[in-house]
């Protein structure tokens, strides 16, 4: 039986930053994963991808930052379960939980946070008739390294961030770019949209709208694509490629999660985000994008925020009637459990003083 204070249920970005936050109040963690490694899909989808919104970062690539939060919380010593699904869960009499994985490691915590992403996820799959056959044949449903695609010709079929984001990215990369989308206008960022209509002015990528790609051509990998114009069906031509990455998102799924009594709704989990992202069975908190409530944003930085809160609410449940006091790192330092101590300024604290 491995037993901590909080057991976090997805290593992802919002999972490693509560194990900094619980750090801080002093409380342990120990994370159950069902990927081989820490980072959820920024490992996992797109290591190399550029991530333009993470506070104090202009750029900063998703392997990156999932590297760097490890380094954040390693002084709090977490603990990892990986490669293992959390299957089912128990409440014991005195209020905790065991949480038992597909592989038989029982977990014992009495406060557990599902910072689980998207759950377990498939590729939305375009409805080509031969696209199996060509999948690691040059057809890629997620990028995890561009180089890959250096010199290459590439074709991205998608009307998202990922396809336009991708299609910024490898336009210095791959030899040729071409972005497909069956309309001409985009869900992807506005200032995404406005970058990739001037890469196509300059002559940098090829853009087709409105359109879509029906059909692969090849013998033993991609040679081809071949597309038809939305506005005219009767209108088809081939695009010569070596790659078609169709990017129209995950289909996203809570696995066992789903099973464990707790209120959902459309795939994702409802928490009362007034006070402190607890689902309705006391004593769990969903926190990311695995959760839901009015106004929520699925953003990484929004994941940091509701993991925070999260680790001030597990502390009165660990902690019943002891007070805390709000402290400032800038002016307590950080006192990690392997014995560091990392002072704040000097001079910071004179300031505040």
């Amino acid at each position: 039986m491995i037993k901590t204070d909080i057991l976090i249920i997805g290593a992802g970005p919002t999972g490693l930053f509560a194990v900094f936050e619980a750090g801080l109040l002093k409380m342990k963690c120990h994370l159950i994963d069902a990927l081989p490694q820490p980072g959820g899909q920024c490992t996992e989808l797109y290591p190399k991808k550029p991530i333009y919104d993470i506070p104090g970062f202009p750029e900063i690539l998703a392997g990156d930052l999932t590297k760097n939060l490890l380094e954040q919380c390693k002084q709090f010593e977490p603990g990892f379960t990986l490669g293992e699904r959390a299957d089912t869960i128990e409440k014991q009499e005195d209020g905790s939980f065991i949480v038992t994985t597909n592989k038989g490691t029982k977990h014992q915590a009495p406060v557990v946070a599902i910072a689980g992403g998207l759950g377990s996820f498939e590729p939305r799959k375009p409805l080509i008739a031969n696209i199996s056959y060509f999948e690691d044949k040059g057809v890629e449903y997620f990028i995890k390294d561009p180089e890959i695609y250096r010199n290459k010709r590439v074709v991205i079929s998608g009307g998202g961030d990922s396809a336009l984001d991708w299609t910024i990215y490898l336009a210095d990369i791959a030899s040729e770019v071409t972005l497909i989308h069956r309309r001409n206008e985009f869900r992807g960022a506005l200032d995404s949209v406005d970058k990739v209509q001037e890469l196509k002015n300059a002559g940098k990528i090829n853009l087709v709208t409105p359109a879509e790609v029906i059909n692969i051509v090849g013998d033993h990998k991609v040679e081809a694509v071949v597309v038809a114009q939305a506005l005219n069906i009767e209108k088809e031509f081939e695009i010569e490629c070596d790659h078609f990455i169709p990017l129209f998102g995950l289909s996203p799924k809570l696995g066992p999660i789903a099973k464990w009594g707790l209120e959902i709704e459309k795939n994702a989990i409802v928490v009362n985000n007034a006070l402190d992202y607890q689902t309705n069975i006391p004593g769990i908190f969903a926190i990311g994008d695995v959760n839901t409530y009015p106004g929520k944003l699925k953003l990484i930085l929004c994941g940091f925020h509701e993991a925070t809160l999260m680790c001030q609410a597990a502390y009165q449940i660990i902690n019943p009637g002891k007070r805390y006091v709000l402290k400032y790192t800038t002016v307590s330092g950080v006192d990690g459990f392997d014995g560091t101590r990392k002072e704040a300024p000097k001079q910071v604290v004179k300031a505040i003083e």
